[in-house]
């Protein structure tokens, strides 16, 4: 009897391309891959922060570039992806939120969110996929969305919004290029612990309606995003495209 053998979760060979790396989720997700023994670029736009990350990978014997990217910036951030791919796996994880009350949205703070969680998220997709499809190479890439993808949230109607345009892209870009062997997924996290939200944990109350509703009855850590990112960037998730892998505690199902 022949056994099956389980596909690899090495990345050796490969090389990716993590934004929003110089914390949090991004910083977490570039550990996983360089971990698993890819060349992994880390970008944002704090280079300090870069550094200083990139030198404790390569400490580890890890392969490690910074790249200092304003993926808003939709030319300068094509140009550099043509110039420095292609990329076999990418985790676009770069975001933010606009948190309040419907009624007191302001153009201003949607158009900010729009343009980084969505538009420059959606440019840079592509940009790496029109890399991938010019050197004919398959790729995995990964758009960091959220639990708030498919549900709604009182105070995030414009984290909604944009996290639901993510996750409609990533359908339809699936669709496009699977046949070029170009995998697109989303991976949707829960309430993270991150340096950028540990306001929201400073609130017992808060904390108290978080762990409510996640069924596992506590928020998120970093490292539970890396097993998932790994998963979605190598062979192991071969047959996995146009996808939403929840790291939610079960919050969706509750």
């Amino acid at each position: 009897m022949k056994l099956p053998e389980t596909p690899s979760f090495q990345l050796t060979g490969k090389t990716a391309l993590v934004t929003g790396a110089s914390s949090g989720i991004g910083l977490a997700c570039a550990v996983a891959l360089a971990g698993a023994g890819a060349r992994v670029y880390l970008a944002a736009r704090s280079a300090d922060k870069l550094q200083e990350a990139v030198a404790e990978l390569e400490q580890r014997g890890q392969s490690a570039v910074a790249a200092r990217l304003d993926i808003t910036d939709i030319e300068a951030t094509a140009l550099w992806v043509e110039r420095n791919g292609p990329f076999d796996v990418l985790v676009n994880s770069a975001g933010l939120g606009r948190h309040g009350p419907a009624v007191d949205t302001t153009p201003e703070a949607f158009d900010q969110a729009m343009n980084l969680n969505v538009r420059s998220a959606y440019f840079l997709t592509q940009a790496v996929a029109r890399g991938l499809l010019k050197a004919g190479k398959a790729g995995s890439l990964i758009n960091i969305s959220s639990q708030m993808g498919s549900v709604g949230g009182v105070d995030r109607s414009v984290y909604c919004a944009t996290k639901h345009a993510v996750e409609g892209f990533t359908k339809a870009m699936a669709i496009e290029w699977g046949k070029a062997g170009i995998r697109v997924n989303t991976l949707c996290p829960t309430f993270i612990r991150t340096p950028l939200t540990e306001a929201t944990f400073t609130d017992p109350e808060r904390v108290q309606w978080l762990q409510s509703n996640i069924v596992l009855d506590r928020v998120g850590e970093v490292e539970d995003i890396m097993g998932a990112v790994l998963y979605l960037a190598s062979d192991a998730s071969g047959l996995v495209t146009g996808s939403a892998l929840s790291v939610d505690g079960g919050w969706r199902a509750h």
